[in-house]
């Protein structure tokens, strides 16, 4: 027979019903998934691929009517 600690506080079910983790398994995940991208995070981004996303920064801010993140012109 199992029996909980009353004073252990029970994790809140969220309102749709869906599964929650508790406390302890998000930090275990977090820690998990940190050190699984870490390579990935310290390797270089492709130069063809940071120049697409500075194009779409640009375009973004010509579309708000900002200047872009080069400043104006840029």
């Amino acid at each position: 027979m199992i029996v909980s600690d009353p004073h252990t506080p029970r994790p809140r079910e969220p309102s749709d019903g869906s599964p929650t983790l508790d406390a302890a398994s998000r930090e275990r995940l977090g820690r998990y998934l940190q050190a699984l991208y870490e390579p990935v995070l310290d390797e270089g981004l492709d130069p063809r691929l940071a120049e697409l996303l500075h194009q779409l920064d640009r375009d973004r801010a010509e579309t708000e009517g900002g200047p872009g993140p080069d400043g104006p012109g840029h």
